[in-house]
């Protein structure tokens, strides 16, 4: 109870930093919060419970392939489909760490007293379908709400302190004056309280980051791979061994995640060769200052078409006036940008409008109808600036904007 609390101000706190509000959620988003808060709350006691009837070995080995249980809520509750590969990198990343566990080799002086039963896998498997409605849910409300994910934090463990609360003060519980005299006998596990507290709170900040940034599925591989980035790390730096088939088992691992990496790269490439004209090379070709200068030329030849239509109509039409304040300004380099052709646009309808420019036109071939006639404004340039790349941030795809000239008949 005391570490959802820390959790839910040290979330506040987080906000008021960002110079951000803490809103009040609609009365759907409370509900949903309250329903992640309270399966969030009971999942961690049938974990506990499990205990008294598996050994820890079997504990690890179960949780290992939490990330299938994550999938398939995601799939029955809220109707959400992955793409071929997130199945294939589950598969592996599930089959390599639960495979790690169960080929380590057995140790007679770690034997656990306890026996493995049906029932202790039961509430193993409670505990795993719980948290995957509870992640399913936060991905839901991420996508359906649009907060942000110290919004859900502050909210979430907020509801969940409230509901330990409930629990601890049922004057049948007598678990809330067994912790207080246990801290009145040993008043130094007041600090390691306050340390859990702290380091749970911090922690729950980067975990809410990647559950906005990155989803559920993204969360829980880091949680499932995590304890065995560890033990690697604890081969190279102690030289602990391992045998063959634990190897074999990490190269499983690591090539669901090397998979999924190189899908999102495959991905992010083909969204951003979308936003690049048909003869332009493929972006990961291309160097960000050579797609700078690409976009440099474009909005270059958009200067040199616009500066021309404005000699066309004469120093007196106006259009040459703005083509000389927003274009090259008689070759002086300045580039127009797409906000700066949209305000000409205006200010040269409105001076138009206002002045009702009159036109020199030769008599055309065909007559053309009555409303084509009265339409100042019937041929359109248009142009397309492709904006792909932008430092440390997506894809900002096409921007298209028009500018309306006056119409001429041959």
């Amino acid at each position: 109870m005391v570490q959802a609390i820390t959790a839910s101000v040290t979330a506040f706190l987080y906000l008021k930093l960002q110079g951000k509000s803490l809103e009040i959620p609609s009365r759907m988003l409370l509900g949903k919060y309250i329903q992640v808060a309270f399966s969030n709350a009971i999942a961690s006691p049938f974990s506990y419970a499990a205990l008294k009837h598996i050994d820890y070995p079997t504990m690890i080995l179960t949780k290992s392939c939490k990330l299938v249980p994550v999938m398939l809520m995601n799939i029955l509750l809220y109707r959400r489909r992955f793409p071929a590969y997130k199945y294939v990198c589950v598969a592996l990343i599930t089959l390599g760490a639960a495979g790690f566990m169960f080929l380590a080799p057995f140790d007679e002086h770690k034997q656990e007293t306890v026996n493995n039963s049906l029932f202790g896998m039961f509430l193993v498997i409670v505990n795993l379908t719980i948290d995957g409605v509870t992640n399913s849910t936060q991905d839901q409300i991420f996508r359906t709400f649009k907060v942000t994910g110290q919004q859900m934090m502050c909210f979430m463990n907020l509801f969940m302190a409230m509901f330990m609360a409930s629990w601890l003060l049922n004057p049948f519980n007598s678990e809330l004056g067994d912790a207080l005299a246990f801290c009145h006998s040993h008043p130094s596990i007041i600090r390691d309280i306050g340390l859990f507290c702290i380091c749970g709170a911090v922690g729950q900040c980067f975990i809410f980051y990647t559950l906005e940034q990155f989803g559920s599925l993204s969360l829980v591989t880091v949680t499932v791979t995590r304890k065995l980035f560890t033990i690697v790390l604890s081969v190279v730096a102690y030289g602990h061994l391992l045998n063959i088939s634990q190897w074999l088992m990490i190269g499983v691992v690591f090539s669901g995640i090397g998979l999924e990496a190189y899908k999102k790269r495959s991905e992010k490439i083909e969204k951003m060769s979308d936003n690049l004209p048909k003869h332009s090379p493929r972006p990961d070709q291309l160097s960000f200052k050579q797609v700078e200068m690409m976009k440099k030329d474009k909005i270059e030849d958009l200067n040199g078409n616009f500066v021309g239509m404005a000699s066309n109509y004469g120093p007196g039409s106006g259009l040459a006036q703005y083509g000389q304040d927003y274009g090259h300004n008689n070759g002086n380099g300045t580039l127009l940008q797409p906000p700066q052709l949209q305000y000409v646009q205006n200010q040269f309808q409105q001076q138009q409008s206002q002045q009702h420019y009159h036109y020199q036109q030769q008599q055309p071939l065909s007559q053309p109808s009555s409303q084509e006639a009265t339409k100042p404004y019937s041929n359109r340039a248009s142009f397309v600036s492709s904006i792909t790349t932008t430092p440390g941030k997506p894809s900002g795809g096409r921007q298209r904007t028009s500018i309306s000239v006056p119409k001429r008949h041959p």
